[in-house]
């Protein structure tokens, strides 16, 4: 894979966005195998390297899993948050890695498990 801006790999990983990322990386709280990395535009290889933020490693986003969830009772859709219901990203909560939640259907996608 060829290299890419850190800051980017960083928002893919699920840790920051980009522009929450390139504060991290001016602060010093990044680290491309072993090294203290502050200057933007900097580029890494997610395959290749190393990298930690905050101490903790910054795992590289891969290939997505699409699943469909139905809407349980007595939950409200994630954009009527101001209910004190609990939201349909509650159900989701345990999922590993980025949910992005979407409206509508989404054709034949499968069950999550």
């Amino acid at each position: 894979m060829p290299a890419e801006r850190l800051q980017k790999i960083i928002a893919a990983a699920g840790i920051a966005s980009r522009r929450k990322s390139e504060e991290l990386i001016t602060a010093g709280q990044v680290q491309v195998n072993g090294q203290v990395v502050t200057e933007l535009g900097t580029k890494a290889d997610p395959e290749q390297d190393h990298i930690r933020v905050n101490g903790k490693v910054a795992a590289r986003a891969g290939a997505f899993h699409l699943c469909r969830a139905q809407q349980a009772q007595g939950y409200v859709d994630h954009g009527e948050r101001r209910q004190k219901a609990p939201t349909v990203m509650d159900l989701v909560s345990k999922v590993k890695g980025r949910v992005y939640p979407v409206a509508g259907s989404i054709g034949r996608a499968k069950a999550c498990s």
